[in-house]
């Protein structure tokens, strides 16, 4: 597999198992040096997570200010339950 555009490498390595003994060169899964080989985690196992965590970067970007949030809670709560609601069908958990 070659450099990811999007989501990275190492916080996939992290979320699994931070304590894991890592370097990655250029975001790419299949250039992993493991520092030990009791940390080494599968391929499969850090692209899956990858992908897990990726919704949560676009939901972050596509999310109001909480300063927009919050007013328009205040002014309409419904309204803003709906937008919400948007964003997480379009970028759902996986």
């Amino acid at each position: 597999m070659s450099y990811l555009e999007a989501g990275s490498v190492i916080e996939a390595i992290r979320a699994i198992n931070p304590n894991a003994g890592c370097s990655v060169i250029d975001n790419d899964p299949d250039r992993i040096t493991w520092d030990n080989q009791a940390d080494v985690i599968s391929k499969e196992d850090i692209l899956a997570k990858v992908n897990e965590m990726q919704y949560y970067s676009k939901r972050k970007d596509a999310y109001p200010e909480i300063r927009e949030q919050l007013d328009a809670i205040y002014h309409d709560i419904d309204a803003w339950r709906a937008s919400i609601k948007v964003i997480k069908d379009e970028y759902p958990k996986s």
